[in-house]
């Protein structure tokens, strides 16, 4: 049997999984060409690296539901502990819709506002060059989408304002278990710079876990997540082919 500290300590392991994964897979995949250029045309490694990011999201966000769906196990959770069940007198379609509008709200927001504000303080300061965030995950269409479209969304929800949330709800009141959500959604995307996680952290964390809070399931914040992330790609693809 599992003690609350073990529980406890669980959770920071699957909100702490993502971030380091993908530092892994970019320490593995830096390695893997160095020794395959065998010491020639070493200047082309961090775009042979950078080219590897959409393959590195598909392989990511796979493990990440391994690991979620192990952690519940172990906790003796099912999916509808996590809010993937609605509310008695809800129904399934509204609760879509009632995410699917902020959803796209923040894509255009995003596509028109906050792309280039990032953009902008980019080239103020920050450890990701600007612009080259769009050039990275569009380096391949297809498993970008696939990362992107149909497994973050679903993934995501279901470690951040599903078990992540559910097991930090059951120790910190909820102003904190909001902000550390948050806190941990952005650090997942600290491959996109600084200024990109506190996006991410912020607005569209902000969003997702007021959702979650506010319709108490996780079906509202994912389809809020869906409709961001497919007006994202769609903006990302035609960016980089137009």
């Amino acid at each position: 049997m599992n003690n609350p500290a073990q529980k406890f300590s669980r959770i920071w392991w699957v909100l702490l999984a993502g971030p380091i994964l993908f530092l892994l897979g970019i320490l593995a995949m830096s390695v893997y060409y160095s020794i395959a250029s065998q010491g020639q045309n070493v200047e082309a490694i961090p775009e042979l690296v950078a080219a590897s990011t959409p393959y590195q999201l598909v392989a990511i966000q796979l493990i990440l539901f391994l690991i979620l769906n192990r952690a519940m196990k172990r906790d003796g959770m099912t999916w509808k502990d996590i809010g993937w069940k609605l509310p008695e007198g809800r129904q399934a379609w509204r609760e879509v819709l009632i995410g699917a509008i902020p959803g796209v709200i923040l894509a255009l927001l995003y596509v028109y506002l906050l792309s280039p504000m990032l953009t902008s303080l980019q080239k103020i300061w920050d450890y990701v060059p600007a612009g080259e965030l769009f050039t990275t995950l569009g380096a391949s269409i297809v498993p970008f989408t696939i990362a992107d479209v149909l497994l973050a969304p679903f993934v995501e929800e279901s470690i951040y304002r599903g078990y992540g949330w559910t097991r930090l709800l059951g120790k910190f009141n909820q102003p904190i278990a909001i902000a550390l959500s948050c806190l941990f959604f952005g650090i997942l995307h600290w491959t996109g710079g600084f200024w990109y996680i506190l996006l991410t952290g912020t607005v569209a964390g902000g969003l997702f876990v007021w959702l979650r809070v506010s319709r108490k399931n996780i079906i509202a914040p994912f389809a809020a997540h869906l409709a961001l992330n497919i007006i994202e790609t769609i903006y990302i693809v035609t960016t980089l082919t137009g």
